[in-house]
């Protein structure tokens, strides 16, 4: 990371420098400041600051057997924004820092800095907007008990963003730049981290086109930029059950495209089909490959996952299909609990004989389907209730998550 990260706003002396590592982000004192001394933004004066120690009772299931877990007592207080914690939806909290960092054509990106969070200037001829040139990725971050801040494979999402930047002629960070540009945005608004167990910082990075272009061609400025907002669960529902239906009509990737990859324009081109879904009732869309119209693929933002006896089945990723993070992450779960899992080509008449299916993403962790209507037949699963694979997994996965279970995995970068 270079050492020409601001933080904006700051109070006390710009010479804060930003010190990344995998296990940590510190702030660096001058040498003749005192550690004693506390630094705030200036956007918390006159705010009501809360400090919390927690003290609660984690529960998850390894294994079909349901265990409770004491999370030790918080001895370390930790700043909180002023905000109802305990009903946060999915949706934009404004926070107080975002990450920029910028280059040209044919260069690559060299230095970043911490802005306070707001508006963006950009071209009306901008690629980003003109011609769609653009990549976004999705994260969490989740706070311990002990006020340790800790980030899910982040390095995955830049692995993710790289092979995109390179499908949209766009260069990108550095995997190294990419993980210190989180964890420093991470830090620099760990306030709105939520207290354990009521949700997570959900971290957006973007690369995009921003510079000024006419005719078809790669604009020649990039951005990446991170963002971050507080949030709780995507689904209205929960945990518990959606409702989808599978369309026929309506594709949402094409072989040779851009769906294996994370670009902004996959997502605009669902919103016609999942509107007129959720004015029906269901909760989101099921797609189906755009050739055969008889092979599932993944739901609007989401993978999705059927289950028969002790058989997971996923579809196979063949250019049409995002490869998630978290689908990369239940497959190699439910390997290691004793599932066999199939990533293949899944009929959508396997859905009619399946015990369970769920859907897996970054913002939904996992969702299980209660019902899934295809040509105007519904099915049912568990009679519209949680699946006990559906649990299970979610448990294990989310105790990864939270620090609640122990990382034999390594998937967990910790920040203190």
């Amino acid at each position: 990371m270079e050492s020409g990260l601001a933080f904006a706003g700051l109070q006390r002396s710009p010479s804060y420098l930003v010190s990344p590592s995998r296990s940590a982000v510190r702030l660096l004192l001058p040498p003749n400041s005192s550690e004693k001394n506390q630094v705030f933004p200036s956007s918390l004066k006159g705010k009501r600051m809360q400090f919390k120690r927690q003290s609660t009772l984690a529960s998850y299931s390894n294994n079909k057997r349901s265990t409770e877990v004491a999370a030790p007592i918080s001895t370390v207080p930790y700043e909180l924004a002023d905000i109802d914690w305990d009903n946060l939806g999915f949706a934009i909290t404004p926070t107080d820092y975002m990450y920029i960092m910028k280059c040209s054509e044919g260069q690559s990106f060299t230095k970043g800095e911490l802005q306070r969070f707001g508006n963006i200037e950009l071209s009306p001829s901008a690629g980003v907007l003109n011609y769609g040139q653009g990549l976004f990725e999705g994260l969490k971050a989740y706070r311990k008990h002990d006020g340790s801040i800790l980030l899910f494979r982040p390095e995955e999402n830049a692995l993710r963003l790289m092979m995109g930047a390179e499908r949209m002629c766009m260069p990108s960070p550095t995997i190294e730049q990419f993980v210190d540009a989180v964890k420093a945005t991470v830090l620099a608004n760990k306030r709105w981290i939520p207290p354990p167990g009521k949700g997570s910082l959900y971290i957006r990075p973007l690369l995009m086109g921003s510079g000024a272009v006419l005719g078809l061609a790669p604009a020649p400025e990039y951005t990446f930029l991170i963002y971050v907002s507080p949030v709780g669960n995507y689904f209205k529902e929960g945990i518990a059950p959606i409702h989808l239906v599978v369309e026929t009509e309506v594709h949402r990737a094409t072989p040779g495209g851009t769906g294996g990859v994370k670009t902004i324009g996959n997502y605009a081109s669902v919103l016609k089909a999942q509107t007129l879904a959720k004015a029906r009732g269901f909760t989101d869309v099921l797609y189906l490959d755009c050739v055969s119209k008889k092979y599932l693929e993944e739901v609007s933002s989401c993978n999705v996952f059927v289950v028969k006896g002790n058989t997971i089945s996923t579809p196979t990723i063949k250019g049409t299909i995002l490869p998630g993070i978290t689908r990369k992450s239940i497959i190699d779960v439910a390997q290691s609990q004793g599932f066999q899992v199939e990533e293949r080509l899944v009929a959508v008449d396997e859905l009619l004989d399946a015990d369970e299916v769920f859907c897996t993403g970054t913002a939904v962790v996992i969702s299980p389907v209660g019902s899934i209507t295809y040509r105007d037949e519904r099915v049912s699963y568990r009679n519209s209730g949680i699946g006990v694979v559906s649990q299970q997994l979610y448990s294990a996965l989310t105790g990864l998550q939270m620090g609640l279970m122990e990382d034999t995995m390594d998937w967990i970068v910790e920040l203190n």
